[in-house]
């Protein structure tokens, strides 16, 4: 090897290394960005009190930041020093945007090429089904990030400055706007956002900052591309505006419904305010953890729902979780279709890949599985009821952040189990049982024959 061949190798990114396969060092980024902030957290000087929190309290909130749930152990806004949260802050944008389109982005503004391999990284990280223009679309999600939360900052700052200095309004306002935009939930005031449950300036531009940040950078981009000229966006774009505003609706009547007299949650507001708190709880599940109304006063029905939501979770290359709005489509037209005794999935005058439907099929059942499994072990560890724990599971997973009250008092099993569980739900299940998968030695090209088994 020459010399300047060693040192172009040398230089490339560590992620790069053609040894793991890209689901492999998507997980494996997650994880080291997890276990650095963790040891940041632990810090004497990350916490308000000035001892450490503990390494399991750290590795906990780290998760949660990394993989912008925003489930808490500890309360952000007392129990962590300004380091610490300003700590939380840079792991969510850093989880929100992904450890490898930071690093892509580094590259590029040092001047290096991408490889095809890169390429191919950035591909999985972006849920693109082609390397080609991935790199164009990294620069414009570090682009579209710097002006959407540039723009959410200034309104939520002019707000704040009413009510504190302008020091503490501007933290505030960019502290709400990082982790709203990266649907991740924390907050500084103790209390979510209830404070505010009928000032339109506070809910609307969080509310408006989670549904940009949970529809993904790919819908983003192509909406500003065609000027929002909806038949010139890709069936992609436009399956994933439909399904969200959709959700978004029907979540705000049933809200409505369900929620309108009752005395702790919606009753006690005027009937402008009842309509805003629901358009908020119902943007909120789609990953983001953000609170109006405390969640452990939601009737039963109310909580059922928000499971739903927060199962479904946000929509492919977003900052959210879930098993993502596309594949609950997907899903919907398999079902009528083979109701229909049809055969071929079309929509819009296109027709659905069998393998987008396999795919999709594969992480339902992979997801409902886990959440079997982790509710059931969470239901041994803790001792609790199964709707709290079955909610907390659910939240987990779908990086939501939303709480019945069960997180601060979790075990240390069960505060390990929920990490997992944000992990999972932050990387995707699919992906994460590839990238554990053993590689399989490639098969014969031998055709067994059919044999019909009885179904249903």
């Amino acid at each position: 090897m020459t010399r300047t061949q060693g040192r172009s190798a040398g230089a490339r990114p560590a992620w790069a290394r053609p040894s793991f396969s890209p689901a492999q060092i998507l997980v494996m980024g997650f994880a080291g960005l997890i276990l650095v902030g963790a040891l940041l957290l632990a810090l004497p000087a990350s916490a308000a009190s000035g001892a450490s929190v503990g390494f399991v309290n750290a590795l906990f909130t780290s998760t949660s930041a990394v993989c912008v749930t925003g489930l808490i152990v500890l309360d952000t806004a007392r129990d962590f020093s300004p380091l610490g949260q300003g700590i939380i802050m840079g792991l969510i944008q850093a989880g929100g945007l992904g450890i490898v389109i930071l690093s892509t982005s580094i590259a590029l503004l040092t001047g290096k090429r991408i490889s095809l391999r890169e390429r191919v990284v950035l591909q999985e990280a972006l849920g693109q089904t082609a390397p080609s223009g991935v790199v164009r679309l990294a620069r414009d999600v570090i682009r579209v990030t710097l002006i959407v939360e540039g723009i959410g900052t200034l309104i939520l700052f002019l707000r704040f400055l009413s009510d504190y200095s302008p020091l503490r309004a501007l933290w505030l306002a960019a502290f709400h706007t990082v982790s709203a935009f990266n649907n991740a939930g924390f907050d500084l005031f103790s209390t979510s956002v209830r404070g505010f449950a009928t000032d339109p300036l506070v809910v609307v531009p969080i509310g408006l900052l989670i549904f940009l940040g949970g529809i993904g950078f790919t819908v983003i981009q192509e909406a500003w591309r065609h000027r929002l000229n909806w038949s010139r966006l890709s069936l992609h774009s436009r399956m994933v505006l439909t399904v969200s505003a959709g959700l978004i609706l029907v979540g705000t009547l049933l809200f409505l419904g369900l929620e309108w007299s009752n005395p702790e949650t919606f009753g006690r507001l005027s009937w402008p305010a009842r309509i805003l708190a629901a358009w908020f709880t119902a943007v909120t599940p789609r990953t983001a953890g953000f609170e109006i109304i405390p969640t452990g006063s939601l009737h039963q029905a109310s909580l059922f729902l928000t499971c739903v939501l927060m199962y479904i979770g946000a929509s492919p290359a977003s900052t959210g979780g879930g098993i993502k709005t596309t594949t609950f489509a997907v899903i919907g037209l398999a079902l009528k279709t083979s109701i229909r005794g049809e055969h071929d999935i079309e929509i819009q005058g296109r027709r659905l890949p069998g393998d987008v439907v396999y795919k999709a099929w594969v992480i339902v059942a992979i997801s409902l599985g886990w959440l079997f499994l982790v509710t059931t072990v969470l239901l041994v560890t803790e001792g609790k009821d199964l709707a709290p724990v079955l909610f907390e599971t659910v939240s987990a997973f779908g990086t939501v952040g939303l709480s019945t009250g069960l997180t601060p008092s979790l075990t240390t099993a069960g505060k390990l189990i929920i990490t997992l569980m944000m992990y999972t739900g932050r990387v995707g299940p699919l992906t994460l049982a590839v990238a554990l998968a053993e590689r399989r030695k490639p098969k014969a090209a031998i055709q067994y024959p059919d044999e019909r088994v009885m179904i249903g």
